[in-house]
């Protein structure tokens, strides 16, 4: 049976007060996984309550049949993660930080070692800058190294945090491509703020604010949801705030020295608005603007 990640009301209160989980339940099967989510809305206090870095306040999590949140040191075992603020020491090369962080991790034959290090680095497509210093690496290098690092050991559970904020686009199609391969047997938890990573990779998606799931599901489906319920027109932009307050609008993007307006509603909202095909944008920005409840009622369940 494929591995299967079950969370079950999940909260985490900081002392300074601040809520950042409340009663957070994801079940997240073998492949890729989709967190998507603005910044500060709790992704990154999830990932890091499932990497066994911090303390959650109540609930449970399971990683088939590892109790995630007490057996810590069984989920190491079986867990690579790429945080969003991944430090290297710039004047190591590639290839001997990999092999001390091989060795920390339990890899003590040197054979062994060598072989696994010179694999990772093959499969993240580094091999031939291994002994180039780490400061040196691009953004997108960098973030493959911190893939290959996640990778040693052959982890069930992959987590990566903001993986592709900052990389060029030819970077960002590289490392997609290294995840997509990474998530065939694994499961991979992609957490980001960015739509288009989670519709060209994920099967399966959540959206999360303000510590809450929003929703969950798979990217087609969900966008379905939204057929016939998106809607935009352009405005000038100093009728902008008057269309804010008139319309049902969840967002706004300058085209051309115009504003386009995009608007979800179960009927069309009012003058010069055209009905557009929905894209998992519109559902997310529908999720974060609470509009959801216009859906189809088969679909908004």
């Amino acid at each position: 049976m494929p591995l299967q990640l079950t969370v079950d009301r999940l909260s985490k209160t900081y002392p300074n007060g601040v809520r950042a989980l409340r009663d957070v339940s994801l079940t997240i099967p073998t492949g890729m996984f989709g967190l998507l989510g603005p910044n500060g809305a709790g992704k990154s206090t999830l990932m890091r309550t499932l990497a066994t870095l911090q303390e959650a306040d109540s609930g449970s999590a399971r990683l088939g049949d590892i109790d995630v949140l007490r057996d810590k040191d069984a989920v190491r075992q079986q867990l690579g993660y790429l945080p969003q603020d991944f430090g290297v020491y710039p004047k190591v090369s590639a290839q001997d930080m990999l092999d001390h962080l091989a060795r920390l991790k339990g890899l003590a034959n040197g054979g062994e070692r060598r072989d696994v290090v010179a694999n990772l680095l093959k499969q993240v497509n580094l091999f031939d800058v291994r002994k180039k210093a780490l400061g040196g690496f691009s953004g997108g290098m960098r973030q493959r190294f911190g893939i290959a690092q996640a990778l040693i050991g052959n982890p069930q559970l992959v987590i990566v945090d903001e993986p592709t904020a900052g990389l060029d686009p030819e970077e960002r199609v590289r490392f997609h491509n290294l995840l997509a391969e990474i998530g065939e047997n694994v499961i991979v938890i992609l957490s980001t703020h960015i739509v288009s990573d989670v519709s060209d990779l994920c099967a399966h998606m959540a959206i999360i604010n303000k510590g809450e799931v929003l929703l969950q599901g798979d990217p087609a489906t969900l966008t379905a949801s939204l057929d016939g319920c998106v809607w935009q027109k352009t405005v000038a932009r100093e009728d902008l705030e008057a269309a804010r307050a008139a319309y049902p609008i969840v967002a706004t993007r300058l085209v051309a020295g115009r504003t386009l307006v995009t608007a979800v509603a179960p009927d069309v909202p009012g003058d010069g608005f055209a009905p557009i095909e929905p894209s998992l944008e519109d559902v997310y920005f529908a999720a974060i603007a609470g509009r959801l409840d216009v859906r189809a009622p088969a679909l908004a369940a």
